[in-house]
């Protein structure tokens, strides 16, 4: 799927935290800092893996495809070995017949995000704030565990933690290689969501921590018929084509319906 260049869309833009956001890098052991941290990159800024980022954009999507079908070769549960799209034991059947045969039976969203055997098409770079935006401006909040029992505090069990506040700008970069058009469309779909301000990341999302909105800048896109004249001339792509990709999504869940309804 990957040894020849078929096509490539290049997508950039930024994130705003609308609410404050915190993704933790684990307790500290520092004795005069907060106790859980958030993640920080080499200059201590914080920063959004995009790890994160494109863990969020895969479940959402997964949660789409599950309320038209339970069908594991469209949406399968990857954290679950027993419901996933090829379990072990049919990937030892299928060495044997080779990728084709291997890309028929891994579902939608495998084939855009990856899996065990199958690499992703699409690439998240780490969302790094934006320098001009941040004055190390960490806020630090204060927590108590809750004894379920007597529904009161728990004795001893005040805790701190730091989150990163609202209104600051992180940069945003992805690229999505050898894409089909339904791949393309099934993808603005997820970050439709993120645009409209309605996903959240990170911890803390059922105290009103998490929401982010992502803008698009660019959305440049590179097929084998203009490859050439990206490489010689500087040529940046034509504007992504959203609306034809949409469509052809739409048009793969239909056909699957009627499949399934025949």
């Amino acid at each position: 799927m990957f040894d020849a260049f078929q096509s490539r869309l290049n997508l950039t833009g930024e994130v705003e935290t609308l609410t404050a956001i915190r993704i933790g890098a684990g307790r500290s052991t520092s004795p005069v800092s907060t106790d859980l941290p958030v993640v920080r990159d080499a200059s201590d800024f914080p920063y959004i893996p995009g790890s994160s980022f494109k863990g969020v954009l895969r479940s959402y999507i997964e949660s789409i495809l599950r309320n038209l079908t339970n069908n594991r070769q469209v949406v399968c549960d990857p954290t679950n070995s027993a419901e996933q799209c090829i379990t072990r034991d049919e990937m030892e059947q299928l060495r044997g017949e080779g990728n084709e045969a291997i890309l028929e039976k891994t579902c939608w969203v495998c084939q855009l995000f990856g899996s065990a055997w199958y690499a992703s098409k699409l690439q998240i770079r780490d969302l790094h704030v934006l320098p001009e935006f941040w004055f190390n401006q960490y806020e630090q909040r204060d927590g108590v565990a809750i004894d379920r029992d007597t529904e009161t505090a728990s004795d001893r069990k005040l805790y701190d933690y730091e989150v990163v506040p609202a209104g600051i700008l992180f940069d945003f970069h992805a690229i999505v290689d050898n894409a089909a058009d339904w791949e393309l469309g099934m993808l603005h779909v997820g970050l439709s969501a993120f645009e409209n301000g309605e996903l959240t990341i990170g911890g803390g999302s059922s105290r009103g921590l998490g929401l982010i909105e992502l803008s698009l800048d660019s959305a440049c896109y590179i097929d084998s018929s203009n490859i050439m004249k990206h490489l010689t001339k500087g040529y940046e792509g034509k504007s992504a084509d959203w609306q034809t990709w949409t469509k052809a999504f739409q048009q793969k869940i239909k056909e699957q319906l009627e499949q399934v309804n025949a």
